[in-house]
């Protein structure tokens, strides 16, 4: 029931996000989502991608500094109120959420929540217990 994220640590300079989206492009993996957050001097790149193991070596190659992370995909409801559900489920079982962001699928009605949560585990059993679609890795890497 998880899904495995990329890291990919990056000096705040020109240029550095096009070396990474060359790197996978040279390796032939497809980014399926991304979040970047940045601070002054830099930024964390978060990237669901169609092969992992592909990508991470191949950016290792490249000397970035690179970690895997487990995290939880999710469907919710493309429509208003849809994220406000399961935010408003998660917090009345208080389970933290470290951080998320989403894509949408192309032609589907539900759009898929990437969550980082505190304790992952009770995360996905208090999600799945309620009814939420927990999508499995293997699954996000090809949608």
């Amino acid at each position: 029931m998880f899904a495995d994220q990329i890291s990919v640590f990056l000096e705040n300079k020109a240029g550095r996000l096009a070396e990474v989206t060359r790197t996978l492009a040279g390796a032939s993996v497809n980014i399926r989502a991304l979040s970047l957050a940045d601070t002054s001097d830099f930024g964390i790149l978060r990237l669901i991608v169609d092969d992992n193991e592909k990508a991470e070596s191949a950016l290792k190659e490249a000397a970035f500094t690179v970690r895997t992370t487990r995290v939880v995909a999710v469907e919710v409801s493309d429509k208003p109120g849809g994220l406000m559900s399961i935010l408003e489920f998660l917090d009345s079982k208080q389970i933290n959420v470290e951080y998320m962001y989403a894509f949408v699928r192309q032609r589907h009605d539900n759009a898929v929540m990437i969550f980082r949560f505190d304790n992952t585990d009770s995360a996905v059993e208090a999600l799945t217990a309620e009814g939420f679609a927990v999508i499995k890795g293997d699954e996000l890497y090809t949608m």
